[in-house]
């Protein structure tokens, strides 16, 4: 098995309708600019209060991601 060094960083994501929509969205926007992704640890659920409801849902996410090597 080969040496691997991986990255942790935060993002939060947000969403109208749940959590799990939340995370997800996170996870697809940071795909798009990250490569290899591996692991998303929720670290952290809140939401956002409007008026005496929930506006919106927000998870924050420790992301994992290999680092390339180029082999």
């Amino acid at each position: 098995m080969a040496d691997s060094v991986y990255r942790v960083t935060e993002v939060i994501g947000v969403s109208s309708e749940s959590w799990e929509a939340a995370a997800r969205n996170a996870v697809q926007t940071a795909a798009k600019s990250v490569r290899d992704l591996r692991i998303a640890e929720v670290v952290r659920e809140d939401v956002t209060i409007e008026n005496g409801s929930i506006s919106a849902y927000r998870v924050r996410l420790n992301i994992s991601f290999k680092y390339d090597t180029g082999d």
